[in-house]
């Protein structure tokens, strides 16, 4: 249930009325906007009194949420959730560029593609310690040591970095990256998610391989729920009846997830396609259709890369995407 609130309601009357919700037992979320404030009631509502809510003189209407996500939900927060990781804005009309190799393979390599990124205009990076590999004899990454050299490659650069968590365990070894990545197979690690709820760091939540919008805004209703609204969706593809590449890239989740949610929404095309000539037409692609941001996988060699060398740019071609980029997003504005 939503209560939108009247225009320059005295704060001492909002308190009270969120105070004596509050006391029913209902969470109360509460979102100020420009114009107006919206109080989203989560929780059992059924014997809430309407007619006697919106019988109060601050109340403007009150309304009934029937979807199953609330914290993410754009009934419950109007405005678009600007998501803050130092001087980097993700949503709200500002465009994120992440960009990295898919794992942190040595110091040298992660800091050379950090400045070659950071110079052709990414303001995030990327790069994998701990990677969910397909076969178990596969290169996992470098762990707690791969996180150290992704610090380091940050303290040359200034680039806020993004890594990869797997499990709960793991979470003390992340207090110093400033961006948590959940990948498409763990997108229903509940237990995870909670946990990550809890703490105040913007999580980068991926889509699974074959979930539904519903059932992802609800994986990101479980961070949400624990307090944490600094959440982002990726949309990564999913897997379907496509034989020539790795997902198919939705896209048109990117409009549905902005009508929705509340929430910023960037694309990966990188894992959507897995192969490096894709992805900068479905990144141009994703750019026209609206998303907040791009996460691109980089590498200096993508030939001798250790992990999905297949999908990576060169730096060089990086570069020139970028400027691609640039040229759409001010023909779109």
């Amino acid at each position: 249930m939503i209560v939108v609130l009247k225009e320059n309601v005295e704060k001492e009357k909002q308190d009270q009325l969120v105070d004596w919700l509050k006391s029913l037992g209902l969470g109360v979320h509460i979102s100020a906007g420009q114009f107006q404030t919206v109080l989203g009631l989560i929780g059992d509502t059924s014997s809430l009194d309407m007619d006697l809510v919106e019988s109060l003189d601050i109340v403007d209407t009150v309304k009934r949420v029937t979807e199953t996500f609330k914290c993410g939900n754009r009934k419950f927060h109007p405005e678009d959730t600007v998501v803050s990781v130092g001087d980097v804005k993700i949503g709200g009309g500002n465009f994120c560029m992440i960009a990295g190799p898919c794992s942190v393979e040595s110091e040298e390599q992660i800091i050379s593609i950090a400045r070659d990124v950071k110079a052709a205009g990414a303001n995030v990076l990327r790069g994998g310690a701990f990677k969910p590999r397909t076969s178990p004899y596969d290169f996992q990454g470098l762990g707690h040591d791969g996180l150290e050299i992704l610090k380091i490659a940050r303290q040359e650069t200034g680039l806020p970095i993004i890594s990869e968590i797997m499990n709960v365990f793991d979470l003390p070894l992340f207090e110093d990256v400033d961006i948590l990545q959940v990948g498409a197979r763990n997108m229903q690690n509940f237990d995870l998610l909670k946990e990550l709820g809890k703490t105040n760091k913007p999580i980068l939540l991926k889509r699974g391989l074959a979930n539904t919008l519903k059932e992802f805004l609800m994986s990101a209703e479980y961070i949400m729920a624990q307090g944490n609204e600094n959440v982002i969706l990726c949309e990564r593809g999913i897997r379907t009846y496509s034989d020539y590449l790795r997902n198919t890239l939705d896209l048109s989740a990117v409009p549905m997830l902005h009508e929705l949610s509340h929430l910023p929404v960037i694309v990966d095309p990188s894992h959507a396609t897995g192969i490096a000539r894709m992805v900068p037409p479905m990144a141009k692609a994703a750019t026209a259709c609206g998303a907040d941001g791009l996460i691109i996988e980089v590498h200096n060699d993508p030939p001798h890369a250790l992990c999905d060398g297949a999908q990576s740019l060169r730096p060089e071609d990086y570069a020139k995407l970028v400027t691609k980029i640039n040229a759409i997003r001010e023909a779109i504005k």
